[in-house]
């Protein structure tokens, strides 16, 4: 364990005198997400360890550099997990899973990243030490500061400590398989949304429906007789890869979209391939034409497209967001960073 608060404070409060900007990095597993990043280089994987872990109480408190591997294997030795089952991507820190709000497959069942976050231990731009939240689910009145982080891809502060709320491993699982053609899937996906059944993670590709049952011995047995389907052997690395993105389907070098949309809107009349997450929520696709495309048929069903990967991000990575909303962000970012030294652009190239 390593507390370098001081160190980073110092570092911060130079670069405010030079109005230098900063490049927040922890494993740098994420450095492809979002706008190209800038500014001179702010590692942070010298401060780490775990700060307190309560099991009983289902909560972790941990410092910003921690190995997010490191972290969930100490969980797994009390049978415990970060149920949002966040992406790694190489050696992924904790605060940068949290900087970048990405959940795996768990999501749609279990919560995103922002939903486990209790407080956060923040460095501001004029080099302040702020504290958000707390330890436990019910102590904040009025806006969740907090939960703002999450996703913010460390443009309004440095991420000192971070305390999630854990879960426990479920006690029995099961993944089955069965051939769908996309608008089947989606519409099987969401009427076992609406039923009591413990699906934990769906996914769809190349006409096959995959659905991972999670919980109780006895849920999970009769939930398998009910569905059918073929039983996947290797289940664990089925979901892993997906997560991991080290499936067939990203392998493919073509510009990778990433569509938040409600989840049962149907099939989308765009060319490349899709997969499909989330219950019909989250849809991968890969397409090599123009941004305005994608993102006007995300923005027609109420959703939005992010390029996720891809060599040119000029079209930006983040759809743009709409006039009222921007000067809101921009007014957070002049509050936690007033002189825009943390990953400027990153974001937004307005700041």
């Amino acid at each position: 364990m390593s507390d370098l608060t001081e160190q980073l404070r110092e570092r911060v409060l130079a670069a405010a005198v030079d109005k230098t900007p900063l490049r927040i990095r922890g494993g740098g597993s994420k450095d492809f997400y979002g706008n190209p990043p800038a500014g001179e280089l702010l590692d942070t994987r010298g401060h780490s360890g775990i700060v307190a872990y309560e099991p009983t109480e289902l909560v972790v408190t941990v410092r910003a550099g921690t190995r997010l591997a490191e972290l969930e294997a100490a969980l797994s030795e009390q049978g415990q997990m970060l149920a949002f089952e966040p992406p790694h991507f190489g050696e992924a820190t904790v605060g940068g899973c949290v900087a970048a709000g990405l959940s795996g497959p768990r999501r749609a069942t279990a919560g995103a990243v922002r939903d486990f976050i209790l407080g956060v231990k923040l460095l501001s731009g004029a080099g302040e030490i702020l504290n958000f939240g707390g330890q436990v689910m019910k102590n904040v009145a009025g806006y969740d500061v907090s939960r703002l982080m999450a996703g913010a891809m460390g443009t309004l502060g440095l991420l000192l400590e971070v305390s999630l709320k854990v879960l426990p491993k479920p006690p029995a699982e099961a993944t089955l398989r069965l051939a769908l053609p996309q608008d089947k899937a989606i519409e099987t996906m969401n009427r076992w949304g609406g039923q009591p059944l413990p699906v934990s993670a769906t996914c769809w590709a190349g006409g096959l429906l995959c659905v991972r049952l999670s919980g109780a011995r006895a849920a999970v047995a009769a939930a398998q007789e009910r569905i059918g389907g073929e039983r996947v052997a290797d289940a664990e690395a089925f979901w892993r890869d997906l997560r991991e993105q080290r499936s067939g389907f990203f392998a493919d070098a073509v510009p990778l979209w990433r569509l938040s949309l409600p989840a049962k809107t149907a099939p989308l009349d765009l060319s490349g391939t899709q997969l499909i997450e989330w219950g019909g929520a989250l849809r991968w696709l890969t397409f090599s034409g123009p941004a305005e495309s994608v993102r006007a048929a995300a923005a027609r069903t109420g959703g939005h497209a992010t390029l996720f990967r891809g060599d040119d991000k000029a079209v930006g990575a983040f759809q743009p967001l709409p006039a009222p909303l921007m000067p809101i962000h921009r007014n957070l970012k002049r509050t936690f960073d007033p002189q825009g030294l943390f990953n400027p652009g990153r974001l937004y190239k307005e700041f």
